[in-house]
């Protein structure tokens, strides 16, 4: 059974996604989860409030699923592969958490908000150098920070799903995962270790 709090959270991912963040409304929030203005605001203080923290639940869901793509056992193209068809299972099965996460959410959020997200942010980033740095020691990446390496295995993937999470392209992103990982290999995995890429997410 679900509490008041994750009702109006539930509800307010469905309003933002139909109406659009500037669109969305408490009292249109409210009355989808079927709230009173007091426990609205018993519990978020804005609708912003409410947005800022479910941009946070999002994205350390989306952070888990990546960092429990890859494991020590990985080697540097498989653990590519692994972690681009987490974030196409995750962005498929989670359609509308992602349109929030990636085309909804805020850039103005609170520095609260912000600082939270960058200490989640720093979190995935050691979760996935624990695979990563052995690999880099051992020279089968190829050397660059931990922010590019994420940019060239996610950008081009992230960018390929838009069409899919605005609702332009019904077809599904993962049947592209071949392609998308071939050419993430070729960003990152030094020559000499770029062999069969696979394992699922």
């Amino acid at each position: 059974m679900t509490t008041a709090r994750e009702d109006l959270l539930a509800a307010g991912l469905k309003v933002f996604d139909r109406d659009g963040f500037e669109g969305a409304t408490v009292a249109a929030i409210r009355t989808r989860a079927g709230a009173s203005n007091g426990s609205f605001f018993h519990f978020f203080a804005s609708k912003k409030e409410l947005a800022g923290t479910l941009f946070l639940e999002i994205l350390q869901n989306y952070h888990a699923a990546a960092v429990a793509s890859v494991d020590a056992d990985c080697g540097a193209a498989d653990g590519v592969g692994r972690l681009i068809r987490a974030h196409l299972d995750w962005v498929v099965t989670n359609r509308r958490e992602a349109r929030f996460l990636f085309e909804i959410s805020r850039s103005e959020w609170s520095e609260e908000v912000r600082g939270a997200q960058r200490a989640q942010n720093s979190r995935l980033a050691k979760g996935i150098e624990r695979w990563r740095a052995p690999l880099l020691a051992r020279g089968e990446l190829l050397p660059m920070s931990a922010v590019l390496f994420f940019s060239q295995i996610i950008g081009p993937a992230q960018v390929f799903c838009r069409a899919f999470l605005s609702g332009r392209d019904r077809s599904d992103p993962r049947g592209q995962v071949e392609t998308l990982i071939a050419c993430a290999i070729r960003a990152v995995v030094a020559p000499g270790a770029q062999g069969q890429a696979g394992g699922q997410s």
